[in-house]
């Protein structure tokens, strides 16, 4: 379900995609349902094709529900937080630039 808009994390304009804060397969262990109520592991954030693969690659799933469960700690995380001052540079994806035609 991509819709076009901010991302939650690198605050570009593109189709987004939704990140669970607290990832479905650890939400089911009964730690998580003890400690958070329904509403805490359902919620989520919308991010980019490019910050949610990012989430992903750099932390596994445990470390997101016990540690990065909130868009402040996922901004604060030191890894995170380089990857969205790169991802701010980058262009739109489908963007072109004019060619110069050949003389």
């Amino acid at each position: 379900m991509a819709k076009d808009g901010p991302c939650a994390l690198c605050e570009r304009e593109l189709p987004l995609t939704f990140h669970h804060l607290i990832p479905k397969k650890v939400a089911r262990r009964p730690r998580f349902q003890k400690r958070f109520d329904r509403e805490t592991l359902q919620a989520g954030v919308m991010l980019c094709r490019l910050c949610h693969r990012a989430v992903h690659r750099f932390h596994d799933e445990l470390t997101l529900g016990e540690r990065l469960n909130t868009l402040e700690a996922l901004r604060a995380d030191p890894a995170l937080a380089k990857h969205r001052a790169w991802a701010q540079k980058q262009r739109r994806p489908g963007f072109r630039t004019a060619k110069r035609k050949a003389p």
